[in-house]
This record gives C-alpha cells, sequence and structure tokens, in this order.
C-alpha cells in the first residue's frame, strides 16, 4: 500500500492557513490589499478584541460577480495572473490565489459583494472551509468581507496569539503603512467601537503623514528625494537626535508594497552610520520604486519579504539618499548649546579661587575674629547696611566657599585648627556647604 496520498483539500487550505495566516493582523492585510487592487477609493477596517472576535474590511471597489465570487475560494485561483510571463512583472498586493480560502478555513467567514453590472449582490458564507450559503442580497458595489471567530477549530493556534494590546497595535501598525502607501485614498480604523484612524483622502504624502503622525514628528522629519540607476527613493528621514528604541517608526515599502526587508535596514543604519548610539533607530518613510522586473516578490506566502536582482545598486541609493538629505538639511548629529553666560561663569570661577586662598591664608584670623570681631579679615565683614535695606543679622556670613575652598581649609584642619557649627554632633572645616550659610561659633586649637 503506498504511504504517499494527497491531502485533502479542507487540510491543505489549513496547513496554507499557518502560512498565510499568522494573527488578525495577517488577515487584514490580506482584505485591505485586496480592497486596493479592487480600485477602492475607501477602505474602513472594524476589529473586535483585538481581531480574535472580528476582523471586516469594507471597500467600494469595483466587487466580483456571483462565480467569481464563489470560485475565488478555491485555491490559487488569482484575477492578477495569466501566464508565466506575468509573475515577473507584478504589479498588484495579491498574485497567489491563497488568502480566502486559508483565511476561510481557520474561521467562520461571510463575503457580500456587488458588481456594477448587476443588479443583486451576493453573499457567501464558509464555516472553516465549508461551504455554507450562497444568497442574492441587496448590496451597494463594493465588496465586505467579516471573519470571526479567528482559529476557532485550531485551538493550538489560538493560544500563541499574544494580548489584546499587542494584537491591536499590530493591526493599527498595518492600516497606517498602507494608508501612508495609499494618500488618495480614505481609510477608517475601528477597534472595539472606538475609532483609532481617520484619513481623508489627500494629494501628498506628507499631508498624509500629518494625519498618521502628527505635526510634531513630520516637522523634524527631512524630505527624501533620489534618483539612480533607475531606482527611485523618496519619503522622509529623521535627524539623528530622533531616537528610537525599536524599528516601529520605520515604514519601508517597495512599489508601493508594505515590507519588512533586511537589507533596506542595513542601507538606512549605513545611512546614519555614526550619527546614532548602537541600539537606537531613526523614524523613517522610505518608498523604493522600480521596475517589478528588477525585484521578486514572490519569496515569502504573506508577501512581505522581497529579492532584489541589484541589491547592492538598491542599498548604495538608499544610503545615498538620506545622506544627502540630512546634509541638505544641515542637520547637527550632536547638538550641545553653550551657556550665554560664559563669561560670568569664568569670573564667578577666579572669585572661588580667591577665596579660597583667602581662607587658607587668613584662617588663624577666622578664629580670632570669633573673640574680638573687629580683627576679622576684610573678606569676612558683613558688608555696610543701605538706608534702604533691613539690618543683617550678625551671625550670618558671606556665602560659603566652594569645594575649592573646602579642599583649602582642609589643609588648614590637618595642621591642627577645627572650627565647629551650630548643629548638633558636627566638627566640619570652614567652607563646608550646607543648605544656608554657615555661622561660626567657635574655633580651638587641638592640643595633643
Amino acid at each position: 500500500m503506498s504511504k504517499v496520498r494527497v491531502l485533502p483539500e479542507h487540510l491543505a487550505n489549513t496547513i496554507a492557513a499557518g502560512e498565510v495566516v499568522e494573527r488578525p493582523a495577517s488577515v487584514a492585510k490580506e482584505l485591505v490589499e485586496n480592497a486596493l487592487d479592487a480600485g477602492a477609493r475607501r477602505v474602513d477596517i472594524e476589529i473586535a478584541s483585538a481581531g480574535r472576535s472580528l476582523v471586516r474590511v469594507v471597500d467600494d471597489g469595483e466587487g466580483m460577480t456571483r462565480d467569481d465570487a464563489i470560485l475565488s475560494f478555491e485555491r490559487h485561483a488569482t484575477s492578477k495572473l495569466k501566464t508565466v510571463e506575468d509573475l515577473s512583472n507584478i504589479l498588484t498586493f495579491g498574485f497567489r490565489g491563497e488568502a480566502l480560502p486559508s483565511i476561510a478555513s481557520v474561521s467562520k467567514l461571510t463575503l457580500t459583494t456587488r458588481v456594477a453590472t448587476e443588479a443583486a449582490g451576493t453573499q457567501i458564507v464558509i464555516t472553516g472551509g465549508r461551504l455554507g450559503n450562497v444568497r442574492d442580497v441587496a448590496w451597494p458595489v463594493g465588496t465586505e468581507i467579516s471573519v470571526r471567530d479567528l482559529f476557532f477549530n485550531v485551538p493550538a493556534r489560538r493560544k500563541f496569539l499574544r494580548s489584546d494590546a499587542t494584537e491591536s497595535f499590530h493591526v493599527t501598525n498595518l492600516v497606517t503603512h498602507y494608508a501612508l502607501a495609499n494618500p488618495g485614498v480614505a481609510f477608517t480604523l475601528v477597534s472595539n467601537g472606538r475609532e483609532s484612524i481617520r484619513a481623508t483622502p489627500v494629494g501628498t504624502l506628507r499631508e498624509r503623514a500629518y494625519q498618521l503622525l502628527g505635526p510634531a514628528t513630520v516637522d523634524r522629519l527631512v524630505e527624501l528625494d533620489a534618483e539612480a540607476s533607475g531606482i527611485r527613493v523618496r519619503g522622509f528621514a529623521s535627524n539623528p537626535q530622533e531616537q528610537r528604541t525599536s524599528r516601529d517608526a520605520q515604514y519601508l515599502f517597495v512599489n508601493g508594497r508594505f515590507v519588512r526587508d533586511q537589507s533596506l535596514g542595513r542601507a538606512i543604519a549605513d545611512g546614519y552610520r555614526s550619527m546614532m548610539p548602537s541600539g537606537t533607530y531613526p523614524a523613517v518613510v522610505l518608498f523604493v520604486e522600480l521596475s517589478p522586473e528588477r525585484i521578486d516578490v514572490n519569496v515569502h506566502p504573506a508577501k512581505t519579504e522581497v529579492r532584489f536582482r541589484d541589491e547592492h545598486v538598491v542599498r548604495s541609493t538608499v544610503v545615498a539618499a538620506i545622506r544627502d538629505a540630512l546634509e541638505r538639511a544641515r542637520m547637527p548629529v550632536t547638538s550641545f548649546p553653550a551657556p550665554d553666560n560664559v563669561p560670568a561663569m569664568v569670573a564667578a570661577a577666579r572669585d572661588e579661587v580667591s577665596i579660597a586662598d583667602a581662607v587658607t591664608n587668613d584662617a588663624p584670623s577666622i578664629a580670632a575674629s570669633v573673640a574680638s570681631p573687629a580683627s576679622a579679615p576684610s573678606w569676612l565683614t558683613p558688608p555696610p547696611v543701605r538706608a534702604s535695606q533691613p539690618a543683617l543679622d550678625l551671625d550670618f556670613r558671606p556665602p560659603a566657599p566652594t569645594v575649592s575652598a573646602t579642599e583649602a581649609l582642609e589643609r588648614f584642619v590637618e595642621t591642627g585648627g577645627v572650627v565647629e557649627d551650630d548643629r548638633a554632633g558636627s566638627d566640619e572645616p570652614v567652607g563646608a556647604v550646607h543648605q544656608g550659610l554657615p555661622v561660626v561659633r567657635e574655633a580651638r586649637r587641638r592640643t595633643s
């Protein structure tokens, strides 16, 4: 009996889902990409319980006919490719024909759609990969896909999901990426009934960045725009002083496709080399545009990785674009503003030295001044009282010298002199720095 067998379609789809559907954000990614491929000008995303309970994407794209809607849940069914040659010239987000059947195999999915040429829409219900119901419904032009109870039939996969905060962050980050890449498309994200993102259509990338990242961030970014060897690099990069502890603020796109590419990450690091400490990262919105024949997007089932035919050329172009932009903006690598009162600080330092010298030279006079105030050195004598000035407490003396004077008095103590202040149990040399002004109470010679 043969040991090799063809897997049932349901089992094959479940295995494929392990590659395509990693978390709720993976579902949102596939559905948003389908909406953009359909020419949508508005994409609304809604999640509940961080996507565990619900991921819903509604668009106003061209929609699907009844036959296409049913066929879209077959493995490797796609409208994006027709020949092998098309694989080397991919301009759409989706092309593998695996997303919908994979998602449907591990969730309870409902698709509702209509095209402009048909009077009624089509609704399809699939539970755990099994077709449940197909019926006509009243629906506007466009498509809605609701994915409920993700991984309900694969408990082991559900256990590997992170906290609600983490999963919600990944969905928000994903929507932010695609909203940045498509400024002419309106995006909204609602989480547990609360709106998290609302981006109206705008004309430029900078305007969309203002909507999503905020003016406080965008105003500190310098614009990138360079082209070399048929590769265009555009976007924004931050001042090296704007340092982050993770790459969460780096948004990378290749031909409008959101990617996580190590070569681009290394290129950004090289662009900031010697400008930022190790373990810190800049904020970057980076778009790399080149001929689709020079990249391979069919590297990973989730299509988040790409392979460049001329990786070193792409890398050098990105590095040069970042460095040229920072140079044009004349952004300093480090900035330590000099104090405005440098002359006053120098003068104060000289006064401290003079006080220290006076304390050292007149130490015997300090002790004598306690018994006879008239014999106190001139620098220890309080200033005269003016008519508009209240009388000074005779116990108060000039401000305590700084550490330099203290060091000078330590030598005085070593020779045998001790001066006590009015704090209980305190024996400290004259000039020790206190909260208030030191008060000389008594000086005596220590006899051995």
